[in-house]
């Protein structure tokens, strides 16, 4: 019989990743290499979220797809404008700037990929654009018109921000984090040394089993169940995955006694109220091993003026009339379609079936 051992995918897939270390570091170039998938975090953002493609959006529905490809031939030299998700990206890269200065060989950074459904011939403008605005892309996924779903779990995404709601929810239904932004108007007063994420909690953080309960029964049964079980964990929502990743990047700074200059920093905007039913939420984050930076009940008020104040490059919510009512007050913010909240309305209730 013979001797030799079959070799494992995880081998060969290491064995490949080490022949492109040796490649890269014998190349002579000051460009950062991109980190391996399996120790990054890696954000997928989609070509409309990260420019503001809205003009050619236009283009491509009224003249097609053919003229949509001309005209960003002709105007490849032109770069395009900062979309939603551009913020958020730029912070994400001064971020693992302080990573590389902390940690010079470490791969535990973000990652960002450029997933779009864009043709390849598109492709010259976009890189264009990300050399002009100096940003570290260098994993690109151009679909030409089909979805790009599929690859996601490929790239190992940890959370994908695209314009596209119907590819928003494909994605969270097949487990991976996902959030819709919005062509929007944003202040450019937002931190270049401190990435800010903020969260809404139930159905985005943790799942929406309280939420159901606020629906069928009211705020005074939803009271009562948050205290009953209060020390039972809530189970996870979408995002907390991200959070978890977020955290994971947080601790390196930590373990270099950089806590209170952590360029990350993470917030819970939630309209839950604190004395009635806020423990059950700081124990469960607790059970996870998690930690937020702030944490802030609202009993029900607006969050629009809270998160003007924080101003985050990013807030993520279930709810449109709070993601609105962010907007409106110039907060860049992110829908996750989750939960029984995209079936019903704020304050109502699930129509119960007749009794016979």
């Amino acid at each position: 019989m013979s001797d030799i051992k079959p070799v494992s995918v995880e081998e060969d897939e290491e064995k490949d990743w080490q022949a492109a270390k040796v490649f890269f570091e014998n190349l002579k170039t000051k460009s950062p290499r991109p980190p391996k998938p399996k120790h990054a975090v890696t954000i997928a953002v989609s070509s409309r979220t990260l420019f503001d493609m809205a003009e050619e959006r236009r283009l491509y529905e009224d003249q097609g797809l053919e003229d949509y490809v001309a005209h960003q031939i002709k105007h490849e030299a032109e770069a395009l404008r900062p979309g939603a998700a551009f913020p958020f990206v730029k912070a994400v890269m001064s971020v693992n700037a302080r990573l590389r200065e902390l940690y010079p060989d470490s791969e535990e950074l973000f990652d960002v990929v450029l997933m779009t459904n864009n043709h390849a011939q598109v492709g010259v403008r976009l890189i264009n654009s990300i050399n002009h605005y100096g940003l570290h892309i260098e994993r690109f996924c151009m679909t030409g018109g089909q979805s790009p779903i599929g690859y996601l779990k490929a790239y190992m995404t940890n959370i994908y921000l695209s314009q596209d709601s119907d590819k928003v929810t494909e994605a969270i239904e097949e487990g991976i984090a996902a959030a819709t932004m919005f062509s929007q108007t944003f202040e450019d007063t937002l931190s270049d040394t401190q990435l800010k994420v903020a969260f809404d909690g139930d159905a985005v953080l943790f799942s929406d089993e309280s939420e159901v309960i606020v629906k069928q029964q009211g705020l005074d049964t939803f009271f009562e169940h948050e205290k009953k079980f209060e020390n039972l964990p809530l189970a996870q929502g979408p995002l907390k995955c991200f959070l978890e990743a977020l955290g994971k990047l947080q601790r390196k700074f930590y373990a270099k006694n950089e806590r209170m200059n952590c360029p990350i920093r993470t917030y819970l905007v939630t309209a839950r109220s604190a004395a009635s039913c806020g423990a059950r939420v700081l124990k469960t984050l607790r059970t996870w091993g998690l930690e937020i930076d702030e944490a802030l009940f609202l009993a029900g008020a607006p969050k629009g003026p809270l998160l003007q104040k924080i101003k985050p490059h990013i807030y993520f919510d279930d709810q449109m009339f709070h993601i609105e009512g962010a907007k409106e007050l110039g907060t860049i913010s992110a829908h996750v379609p989750y939960g029984i909240g995209q079936k019903y309305d704020r304050g109502k209730l699930i129509e119960q079936p007749a009794k016979e």
